[in-house]
C-alpha cells in the first residue's frame, strides 16, 4: 500500500470541507438555548420554563459531530486512491490460421490411428490452450476453403474438427498454394497488417515455397507442422490401398525436405508431429505478442477507497437517534442472526441482474427449463424451449419475432416436432430476407429430402397394403369355392381365414409405423448433429461456383 500515490479521483468534492468547520459553527453560534421561548418571555422568567441551565451554551459534541460527519462525507466523495487498476486497455491482437491438409495422404497410418486424427488431436490441445488473439481455420486438398473465419471462440473451431475427412471435400488433391492464398486474403479482411499461418501437412512443392516466399513479403510468416514419418505408409482406400497409374501401391512419405524450404521461405519455424509426439509450440511467436488498444479502453484507472469512508459515518449517525436506541440495536438484530428462514434466490438476483441476464447464465449452466422460466424475450425464451425439447412452445416463441434467425429456428424445431412442412414455409421465410443463408438453403434441402422419403415409405405401405388385400381377398374366394362342396367345413375356413386377414394387416401396420418413427427420428438428428454434412454442401457449392476445377492427376 503506497500512500506516496494518494490522490483524488474527484477533487471537486474537496470545495465541500470548509463547509464541515462553518456549518457547525453558525448551527452553534445562532442557536438558542431556551429556543423561542426568548423571543416572546422576559429573561427572569426563562429559568421556569427551560429545562436546565438556559443561560448554558449549547454542548460542542453534536457541532463536532456534525462537522466530523460534512469532512467524511466530502472525503468520500472526492475518491481518495493510493492503488491503480491493472490497464486492460490493450488486447492481444495476434492473427493466426491454421491450414489443414485433406489430402488421401493424410489417412496413412505411420502414426496410431492415422496421420489426419492426430493433426486433429494436436490442433484441440493448441485450441484449448490459446486465450488470446484470433485463430481462422482453412481446409485444402484439389482446392482451398474456409471452415471458419478468424475468432476468438476457440470452440467454434473446436466443433468443425472432428467433421473434417478427405470425403468432405469435392476435388482431389494437394494445392497448398491455394490454402495459402486463401488464408492471407482471411487475414486482410479480418484488417490484419501482419499475421501467421500454420501449415498442417505431409508434403509440399516448389510452388507452396514461393507462394510462402510472396507471403513473407507482406508481412505474414508461414510455419509448417510436418506430420508424418520418413518411413511413411500405404494410404487406405477400401479394402486395399492406393495405387498409381501402373498398379503399385503407393507408399507416401514424410517429404521432410520440401516442407522445411516452405518454412525458411516463409520465414517461420518447422515443427513436427510424429510418434515422439512432442508438444513443443509451432508458432513463430508467443501468444500475445502482438497488442492493440482496446475500442472500449477506459483509459488510468485508480481503485476508489471512497465507499470505505462512508462506514466510519454509521457510528455518527446512530447518534443521531433516540437516546438508548443504539444499545437496542443488538437485541433487535442478534435473533434475525440466528434464526433460519426461508429466503427465495430470485429476489435476491433481480436486485443484481436482469431476468434475462439469468436467463443467459441459467443457459450457460446448462438449466435450459430455468432459463425457459426467467427469459422475457421471446428469442431467449425460445432457445431455452428448444434446448429443453420443448418444441412446439419454442416455435410459438419464435413466432413472435420477425427475423432471418427467427425463422431459420422456429424451422429447426418444427423440423424437429415432425411438422415438415412447416419447417420448409419457415426455411422460405428465412431465406426471404436473407437469401445467402446457407444453413437454411441445407437444412431446407435436408427436411424436402426427408419428407420425399416420408411421402414414398407411405405409398409403398400403401401398395404393399392393397396388394396383400388382394391376394388375401383371392385365397377367401378360393376357400369359399372349397366350402361349396364341403358344408359343415367351409364357415369354419371363412372364419379362421378372415382372422388371418385381420392379423397381418395389424402388424404390417404397426410394422410400418415404427420404421417411419425410426427412419424420422435418424433424419431428425442429422440436423444440429451434422456438421460433416453442411460442410460438405458449404464445399461443393463454392466448388461449382469456382468453375467446378477438376481432381488433379496425382489425387492424394
Amino acid at each position: 500500500m503506497d500512500f506516496s500515490a494518494l490522490h483524488f479521483i474527484r477533487p471537486a468534492w474537496l470545495l465541500c470541507l470548509p463547509l464541515a468547520v462553518l456549518v457547525p459553527v453558525a448551527w452553534r453560534h445562532f442557536r438558542r438555548p431556551s429556543g423561542d421561548w426568548a423571543k416572546i418571555c422576559d429573561s427572569h422568567l426563562l429559568r421556569w420554563l427551560s429545562v436546565g441551565e438556559h443561560s448554558s451554551r449549547p454542548g460542542r459534541a453534536g457541532a463536532i459531530a456534525s462537522g466530523l460527519a460534512l469532512a467524511l462525507t466530502a472525503l468520500a466523495l472526492a475518491g481518495p486512491s493510493w492503488e491503480q487498476l491493472p490497464d486492460s486497455s490493450f488486447s492481444a491482437r495476434d492473427a493466426r490460421v491454421l491450414v489443414l491438409d485433406l489430402s488421401r495422404s493424410m489417412l496413412a497410418e505411420d502414426l496410431k490411428p492415422n496421420r489426419l486424427t492426430q493433426a486433429r488431436f494436436r490442433l484441440m490441445d493448441m485450441l484449448e490452450t490459446t486465450r488470446e488473439g484470433q485463430i481462422g481455420l482453412v481446409a485444402f486438398a484439389g482446392d482451398a476453403y474456409v471452415v471458419s473465419p478468424l475468432t476468438k471462440d476457440m470452440n467454434t473451431i473446436a466443433n468443425m474438427l472432428p467433421a473434417l475427412q478427405p470425403d468432405v471435400m469435392p476435388v482431389a488433391g494437394s494445392r497448398a498454394d491455394l490454402a495459402l492464398e486463401l488464408a492471407a486474403d482471411l487475414l486482410s479482411r479480418a484488417g490484419a497488417a501482419s499475421g501467421e499461418i500454420l501449415l498442417i501437412s505431409d508434403g509440399a512443392n516448389a510452388a507452396v515455397a514461393s507462394k510462402a516466399a510472396a507471403l513473407a513479403e507482406r508481412g505474414i510468416s508461414t510455419s509448417v507442422m510436418a506430420v508424418g514419418t520418413r518411413q511413411g505408409a500405404p494410404i487406405p482406400s477400401g479394402s486395399g490401398f492406393v495405387s498409381d497409374d501402373s498398379g503399385n501401391v503407393v507408399i507416401t512419405r514424410l517429404d521432410v525436405e520440401t516442407l522445411a524450404a516452405v518454412a525458411q521461405a516463409g520465414l517461420g519455424r518447422l515443427s513436427f508431429l510424429d510418434a515422439s509426439n512432442s508438444r513443443e509450440s509451432p508458432w513463430l511467436q508467443a501468444e500475445g505478442g502482438a497488442f492493440a488498444r482496446r475500442d472500449d479502453a477506459l483509459g488510468e484507472r485508480w481503485k476508489d477507497t471512497g465507499p470505505w469512508l462512508v462506514l466510519l459515518l454509521l457510528p455518527l449517525a446512530a447518534f443521531g437517534f433516540r437516546r438508548g436506541l443504539l444499545f437496542l440495536l443488538p437485541l433487535i438484530l442478534l435473533p434475525g442472526m440466528f434464526i433460519s428462514t426461508p429466503v427465495e434466490a430470485g429476489v435476491w438476483d433481480d436486485l443484481w441482474k436482469r431476468r434475462d441476464q439469468q436467463a443467459q447464465e441459467a443457459l450457460r449452466n446448462q438449466q435450459a427449463e430455468r432459463a425457459a422460466r426467467l427469459a422475457e424475450d421471446p428469442a431467449i425464451a425460445a432457445e431455452a424451449l428448444y434446448r429443453s425439447g420443448s418444441y412446439e412452445e419454442a416455435t410459438r416463441a419464435w413466432m413472435q419475432k420477425n427475423s432471418a434467425d427467427a425463422h431459420y429456428n422456429r424451422g429447426n424445431a418444427l423440423a424437429l416436432a415432425g411438422e415438415l412442412e412447416a419447417a420448409i414455409a419457415a426455411y422460405d421465410q428465412a431465406l426471404e430476407q436473407r437469401p445467402e443463408m446457407e444453413d437454411a438453403l441445407f437444412n431446407r434441402a435436408l427436411v424436402e429430402q426427408m419428407k420425399q422419403q416420408q411421402d414414398q415409405q407411405q405409398q409403398e405401405g400403401e401398395g404393399e397394403e392393397s396388394g396383400d388385400e388382394s391376394e388375401q381377398d383371392g385365397e377367401s374366394e378360393q376357400q369359399e369355392g372349397e366350402g361349396e362342396s364341403q358344408d359343415g367345413e367351409g364357415e369354419e375356413s371363412d372364419e379362421q381365414q378372415g382372422e388371418q386377414s385381420e392379423q397381418p394387416q395389424q402388424d404390417m401396420e404397426s410394422t410400418w409405423s415404427e420404421e417411419d418413427a425410426q427412419a424420422m427420428e435418424q433424419w431428425l438428428r442429422r440436423i444440429p448433429d451434422d456438421p460433416g454434412g453442411l460442410l460438405r454442401r458449404k464445399f461443393r457449392s463454392q466448388h461449382q461456383r469456382r468453375g467446378a476445377p477438376p481432381d488433379e492427376k496425382k489425387d492424394w
